[in-house]
């Protein structure tokens, strides 16, 4: 499978071992910001640069959470100021109504603790910064949940990005790759919850 990021990815490990922390800070903006900047890329590169001796580890987790933190804050204000028709127009962002509905889905059902689970999810962390937005969610518990919830997915990655040296590539790789499979199975799951509405609806009373 061809992987059609790969421009992205070379950009971003470009900036990142051009400019350090500060370039993991811009990017990592970007990714929260619904620009789609990979964030395995990024943290994972990241990872490496630490096990060179380069960066230190609290200092390149700390950029990522606070570029992933302040990328939420203009999602959420893009979703409360706007709304979803004003959203849905931004076309560079690639917000499309299929990614916008899936994480509205996720808002709807957990609430706030969305906010908090998705940060590891593919394509609805990037995203699910609007419905909370829209939805009104009061900005310090949305901005303690999001930090949150990103601090994992950030260390992990530096983690396995510093474990791993020189091979992060090829985990980025498969990280990818399990991304589709984790939307095959939300977008499967999604599918199941609305057919079993369906039948339930249709049952006689």
């Amino acid at each position: 499978m061809p992987d059609l990021t790969a421009p992205i990815v070379n950009f971003a490990v470009d900036l990142v071992g051009s400019y350090g922390l500060w370039a993991v800070f811009i990017l990592m903006v970007l990714e929260s910001a619904c620009i789609p900047v990979p964030s395995e890329a990024i943290m994972l590169f990241g990872g490496f640069l630490v096990s060179e001796g380069t960066h230190s580890l609290t200092a390149m987790v700390a950029a990522g959470v606070l570029g992933n933190v302040v990328g939420s804050w203009l999602a959420y204000w893009a979703g409360r100021a706007g709304g979803r028709e004003w959203v849905l127009k931004i076309r560079w962002l690639h917000i499309t109504e299929k990614r916008l509905d899936s994480a509205q889905h996720w808002f709807d059902r957990y609430g706030s603790r969305a906010v908090l689970v998705s940060r590891c999810l593919p394509i609805i962390r990037t995203f699910i910064s609007l419905p909370a937005g829209m939805a009104g969610m009061r900005f310090w518990r949305f901005t303690i949940l999001t930090m949150v919830g990103c601090i994992p997915w950030v260390l992990m990655l530096t983690l396995a990005g510093r474990a791993v040296g020189d091979n992060w590539e090829d985990l980025q790789h498969t990280l990818h790759l399990f991304d589709y499979v984790l939307i095959a199975g939300a977008l499967g799951g999604i599918a199941w919850w609305l057919l079993r509405r369906r039948r339930v609806r249709g049952a006689p009373a």
